[in-house]
C-alpha cells in the first residue's frame, strides 16, 4: 500500500484493527483455517461491509466463496499494525498505575516490552519494579538514547503530565500514551493517544443503565452519586 493510501485511512478503521486481530488470533488458536467476512465481522461486533472496507483499505482481500486465510490475515493485520517490530517503552510515573503497567505481561507479549522507568520522587528513584531500576526523569535523554526508545507511557499525576511529555519529546520520544485525565499538547510530528479510564467507565455506565432498566433494576441515584464523599 502506498504512503498516500495509508494517509487516507480513517482513525476509526485503525482503531478496529486490534479488535480484528484479537478475534483472528482466537481462530488461529482453534486451528481454524479460513473465515468468512460475515463470521469475522460477527465475532468483532462490526458490520461485514465495514470489515471488508477496512481490510481493503490496506489492500487485503479475501477469496470469493472461501473467505480469508486466518493465519495469513493474522500476518497481514500484524504487519499493518507494525507488530512485526518490537517497540520498547518507557513508563513515566511509577505510582500505583505505573507499577501495574510495568508488571503487566500483556505488554511484552504484544511487542511492547518495558525497558525503562522514570520518576521525579527521590523516594521512588532507585527502587526496582518488575526487574527494572527506576531512574530520575532528569536523566531521560540518556535513558531514551541508551534503550533506543520511541514510545513513552505517561502515568504521572495529571498536573505533571504536560511537563513529563515535554521532557520525553525533548529526549527523542515520538509517540506518547497518556493515562492521565488531562489532554497533552504535542508538536504535529508526535503521535499521542489518551487512555481516559473515567470516560470509558461512563460509556459502560450508559450501557449498564440501559441493561439494568430493561431488567427493572437501577444504579445509584444521581443525587447520591454526586454527593460529597465523607
Amino acid at each position: 500500500m502506498s504512503e498516500g493510501a495509508a494517509s487516507r485511512v480513517s482513525e476509526a478503521t485503525v482503531a478496529r484493527l486490534p479488535r480484528y486481530l484479537a478475534r483472528l488470533l482466537e481462530l488461529a488458536a482453534a486451528d481454524t483455517a479460513t473465515v468468512s467476512s460475515d463470521h469475522l465481522a460477527e465475532l468483532a461486533g462490526v458490520n461485514p461491509a465495514t470489515l471488508r472496507r477496512d481490510l481493503a483499505s490496506f489492500g487485503i482481500a479475501g477469496t470469493r466463496g472461501v473467505g480469508y486465510d486466518v493465519r495469513y490475515l493474522v500476518y497481514e493485520v500484524s504487519i499493518v499494525l507494525g507488530l512485526n517490530h518490537e517497540w520498547p517503552i518507557v513508563i513515566v510515573g511509577v505510582g500505583n498505575l505505573g507499577r501495574a503497567l510495568a508488571n503487566y505481561d500483556g505488554l511484552v507479549s504484544r511487542g511492547f516490552p518495558v525497558r525503562a522507568l522514570l520518576d521525579i520522587d527521590p523516594s521512588v528513584v532507585g527502587d526496582e519494579v518488575a526487574g527494572i531500576t527506576v531512574e530520575h526523569i532528569d536523566d531521560s535523554a540518556a535513558v531514551v538514547a541508551r534503550e533506543q526508545l520511541a514510545v513513552a507511557v505517561i502515568a504521572t499525576p495529571s498536573g505533571s503530565a504536560q511537563n513529563a511529555a515535554d521532557l520525553m519529546i525533548g529526549s527523542g520520544i515520538s509517540s506518547l500514551l497518556n493515562f492521565t485525565a488531562v489532554a497533552i499538547e504535542v508538536p504535529d510530528v508526535v503521535e499521542v493517544r489518551r487512555v481516559d479510564l473515567a470516560t470509558e467507565l461512563q460509556i459502560l455506565s450508559f450501557y449498564q443503565q440501559r441493561s439494568s432498566a430493561a431488567r427493572g433494576g437501577a444504579g445509584v441515584p444521581l443525587e447520591k452519586a454526586l454527593s460529597p464523599i465523607c
